[in-house]
């Protein structure tokens, strides 16, 4: 004899299946149509269409926020009525004959930018070097300050920036802050720290309702300070106590950013203006954050901005590593937090080493995302195949993001030689022409090379092993 509670779900079971069966098919099909007609990558197309079929209800969940890119309508709407801003430059032939020639023309397409003459671009290590030298440069801004970041936390070293920024608004210096709504935490603590001060700021593609918050797969992961116009610092590095080495954080992270000077900045606070438009639909412009034209100083390096992200700027950096890739003759470097790059990549690293260029690629031996280390096992067999040489870097961590193809070109920033990092976040690199540089960071690298990973590594692992890194491999449009 059934009880109250089973006569219940079997009356419910009665009403909901006529109804769930066409729901489930309607949202299916509304999946596959969408996926079908929006979706470039085959892989994801397949994916989410299985998913909608094998469970449509959670897959047509899942895929409304995850799947669809709200975004580029919006960024077109904001940011298509500003063009980007720049001067005009021309390129020294020493960094750009014979075979570097292709790569600026390439890149400069990609980026609807000119490679701009003149800059100083200084090297600093860790939160050790980088922060001091960021705070000198808040305290001296006259004009403005302009910073935006993926993570900033309530912690000591967020509190000193907070402070220094609360101290250029009251000198009356305009200042605009924008984290990531998301990596700077749901609920910010340091943003409403910021406020408490009377500072503007905005957090990327965020709401405090979750029926209003279709992003969470889409984040700026972006790294840069702008002090009037003429000051810029990009790289790596979030602004947190773990990057803080001297200060011997429980979880430390090593790291590396960079000061620049001269025409390039400008570059800079367009990527910040173009974003802070975006996200608050307030246009940042005149001296105040483009000073006019500044002193040009020989024999310093040639440097272009390359901003990427899932609307117009679509895998733009992803087309720069491609084409730099292609462009090698003799030597590429790399060093990454995290190393899943779509395959496309890969074989182009690949290839590279077929035909005589010595390539390198620097890696954590663990990083902060176990899954993705493990993910990476399955994904450079190819790579170590044809004789792409892997190095596990020292401890701590090391979450620097850097490129030296043939001494010569440089590629630093904010992006990850990962999907997510070219594929799904908002993300700003800047391409610099110089030997100097690219002498300091191979020398950096070098440094950092602990133990070579080698194919008989991998090939050591027992079949449990294989199978789960193969598994997580299937995961990498999304971590």
């Amino acid at each position: 004899m059934l009880t109250d509670w089973e006569w219940l779900f079997a009356g419910v079971d009665r009403v909901w299946a006529p109804v769930a069966t066409p729901l489930g098919s309607t949202l299916a099909l509304l999946v596959t149509g969408h996926a079908l007609l929006r979706k470039r990558d085959v892989p994801a197309c397949l994916g989410w269409i299985g998913l909608a079929w094998v469970a449509p209800v959670w897959g047509a969940l899942f895929y409304y926020l995850l799947g669809i890119n709200r975004v580029t309508r919006r960024a077109l709407q904001v940011r298509g009525a500003r063009p980007p801003r720049h001067h005009q430059a021309h390129l020294p032939t020493e960094d750009f004959a014979g075979h570097l020639a292709p790569l600026d023309q390439a890149v400069r397409r990609i980026t609807n930018r000119p490679a701009e003459n003149d800059n100083a671009v200084t090297m600093l290590a860790n939160g050790d070097a980088a922060f001091p030298a960021m705070l000198e440069a808040i305290a001296a801004a006259r004009h403005s300050v302009a910073l935006s970041t993926y993570i900033m936390r309530d912690d000591a070293v967020g509190h000193s920036f907070a402070a220094a920024l609360a101290d250029a608004k009251a000198r009356g210096v305009a200042v605009r802050v924008l984290l990531d709504g998301i990596g700077s935490g749901y609920f910010p603590g340091i943003a409403r720290r910021l406020r408490q001060a009377g500072l503007p700021v905005a957090l990327f593609m965020h709401s405090a309702l979750p029926w209003r918050m279709p992003f969470l797969n889409l984040r700026s992961h972006k790294k840069l300070l702008v002090c009037d116009g003429t000051v810029g610092f990009t790289g790596g590095m979030n602004v947190t106590a773990e990057s803080l080495l001297g200060g011997h954080p429980r979880h430390p992270v090593a790291d590396t950013h960079f000061r620049l000077e001269g025409p390039v900045v400008a570059q800079l606070a367009d990527a910040f203006a173009r974003d802070w438009s975006f996200t608050t639909r307030e246009s940042l412009d005149g001296p105040v954050w483009f000073p006019p034209g500044l002193p040009h100083e020989a024999e310093r390096a040639v440097a272009r901005v390359i901003a990427s992200g899932p609307d117009h700027d679509l895998e733009k950096i992803e087309l720069v590593m491609l084409q730099a890739v292609s462009c090698a003759t003799h030597s590429i470097r790399i060093m990454t937090p995290y190393f899943v790059p779509p395959e496309g990549l890969v074989t182009a690293l690949t290839l590279a080493a077929l035909r005589g260029v010595d390539v390198e690629i620097v890696v954590p031996r663990r990083s902060n995302k176990r899954f993705v280390d493990l993910a990476m096992q399955a994904h450079v067999q190819p790579l170590l195949d044809h004789g792409v040489r892997f190095w596990y870097g020292h401890q701590p961590f090391n979450h620097s993001k850097l490129m030296v193809v043939d001494r010569r070109w440089c590629l630093i920033g904010s992006a990850n030689w990962d999907m997510r990092s070219l594929r799904l976040n908002f993300e700003l690199d800047v391409e610099v022409y110089g030997r100097p540089l690219a002498d300091e960071i191979e020398s950096l690298m070098r440094a950092c090379q602990d133990a070579r990973l080698r194919p008989q590594d991998l090939a050591a692992r027992n079949v449990a092993a294989r199978l789960r890194d193969a598994a997580l491999r299937l995961l990498l449009p999304y971590i």
